[in-house]
């Protein structure tokens, strides 16, 4: 180990760097699976809490809300403590709070266990990347990326299957009784193998920023509170949330300013003058909005409509989690000899593919025909994940990478949340449209309406009276009218995300190519 004259670690020269991914992956694992792996099981939960399938979303949205504000933080508090100093209370709290989230017996004890374990993961994904990134010379940092695009690109999609068997086979507990033998194992790792360089370390006189801190705390409380309810509540024709909105957008720019003017502000916006990191950082906010949206979509219309449980949904999945691993594993070993621009576009040519083909479902179709998309857009997703964050991080300077990794992560979640909430309306205001669309075609004048109520009727009319029989023919017409119009609401969802993905591809060559 290297120690200038102040005492201060530089780097520790006698372990491999490739050590520290041990700690940092397993740590970045857990803090990734839980933002999904939570979903399959809320209708339980629900059920335990006695509490409406509505008011369970707060178990989500708490989580979130509390890891956003840390994630901002997370150069504040590595200045206050020193980051491994924090990244080590990072890890201990996420585990305890999961520990406490097992056994919550209320729905309060459930949301304020939540906020906990959202305090405690909100520095762990920043942190980890900022770790790997430092620890390798640009020409290696492809392949420490590809190591971190593992927890990246496939914990979320294997979030939905883990969750979906425990929930199923055991209960759902266990979806955070999970985390605790992951959290004391990157405790230990950390402890052994993560040391801090100088710019990293405890910093003396180091001034808190109370008034950046209040105003991201409402900015971003009321952003979820908006982007979650917001569908449900009919957007800007519900008072409340046309207040909330107002209030999430003074508070926004109120924090943008405290930040510009403060000398001791909670982040460094100047970060974003590097050309490389705010192009790379809006890319990323599409595709982590794409990513985030379709993997909440694809469960939902094949539990809705193809009868899927929860389990068999969430292993549904599992082909984009293959493709997106043979894509890593791929970039890892091949990556350096193409420029990441290049592959950043074929990752989100496959994405587009994928969601294109996905654009034409049926309520006939197998296992082949949504495997086969969704491993395209896994290939595309390790493709383009990796090769975007390094760019965005290859002009920055060693110092600035926590501040740099805090605030991509931050707007990487805002991105998935607006994702999320967006694909909700698509679902719930085209499943209106096409069902307006679609009705005009029933009416008594039409011969095939006729004669399909006709042929339905007589065949209920040999159990039931004829008046029933009739009755009982045009509710299953209206049924299978509201599932082709959710069908329909479907396919264009998915042809967004594909329209979606193809319109950043421009905006990708505008990012200054790296020499390797």
């Amino acid at each position: 180990m290297e120690i200038d004259k102040n005492n201060s670690i530089i780097e520790n020269k006698n372990i491999n760097p490739w050590l520290a991914c041990l700690p940092t992956m397993s740590a970045a694992f857990m803090f990734v699976l839980d933002a999904t792996i939570a979903n399959v099981a809320l209708p339980h939960m629900a059920g335990s809490f006695s509490v409406s399938r509505d008011e369970s979303m707060w178990i989500l949205t708490s989580y979130l809300i509390a890891s956003g504000i840390i994630i901002t933080m997370v150069d504040w508090f590595s200045k206050v403590m020193g980051r491994k100093t924090f990244f080590i209370v990072s890890i201990l709290t996420f585990t305890f709070a999961s520990f406490l989230c097992g056994i919550a017996k209320t729905m309060e004890q459930m949301v304020l266990f939540r906020i906990l374990q959202g305090i405690g993961g909100g520095g762990i994904l920043p942190i980890s990347q900022a770790i790997l990134l430092e620890n390798f010379e640009l020409k290696d940092r492809g392949k420490a990326m590809a190591v971190f695009g593992l927890v990246v690109v496939i914990a979320p999609i294997l979030g939905p299957v883990l969750g979906g068997w425990l929930t199923e086979n055991w209960s759902w507990p266990f979806i955070y009784f999970i985390n605790i033998p992951i959290g004391l194992l990157a405790f230990i790792l950390a402890k052994l193998f993560v040391f801090d360089p100088p710019y990293a370390q405890k910093q003396a006189n180091v001034k808190a920023d109370f008034i950046g801190f209040f105003f991201l705390s409402v900015w971003l409380v009321t952003l979820q509170t908006v982007l979650d309810k917001g569908n449900n509540a009919d957007w800007f024709n519900a008072p409340w949330i046309c207040w909330l909105s107002f209030i999430s957008i003074i508070s926004a720019v109120a924090f943008i300013i405290s930040q510009i003017k403060n000398k001791n502000s909670l982040v460094d916006l100047s970060i974003f003058k590097d050309k490389n990191y705010l192009i790379g950082t809006s890319v990323q906010i599409i595709m982590q909005a794409v990513m985030y949206a379709s993997v909440a979509i694809l469960p939902q219309f094949l539990q809705s409509l193809m009868g899927y449980d929860a389990y068999k949904s969430g292993l549904s999945m599992m082909p984009r989690g293959l493709g997106a691993l043979a894509a890593v594993i791929w970039y890892g070993k091949f990556g350096n000899k193409f420029d990441d621009r290049i592959l950043v576009t074929l990752g989100m040519l496959c994405i587009a593919a994928g969601c294109f083909i996905l654009g034409d479902l049926n309520l006939q179709i197998s296992s082949v025909s949504i495997g086969f998309p969704n491993f395209l857009f896994g290939v595309g997703l390790g493709l383009s994940m990796i090769p975007i964050i390094t760019l965005s991080m290859a002009t920055l300077k060693n110092n600035q990478m926590t501040n740099a990794t805090g605030l991509q992560n931050l707007l990487k979640n805002i991105g998935g949340a607006f994702g999320t909430s967006i694909v909700a309306t698509l679902v719930t205001r085209g499943t209106q449209k096409h069902q307006f669309m679609l009705i005009r075609n029933l009416t008594d004048t039409t011969t095939n309406y006729v004669e399909r109520v006709q042929a339905y009727t007589t065949a209920f009319i040999t159990s039931h009276n004829p008046m029933t029989a009739n009755y009982m023919a045009k509710g299953l017409i209206n049924k299978l009218l509201i599932q082709q119009a959710t069908l329909c609401a479907f396919i264009d969802a998915f042809r967004v995300f594909a329209v979606a993905s193809l319109a950043i591809i421009p905006f990708i060559f505008l990012i200054k190519k790296i020499k390797k």
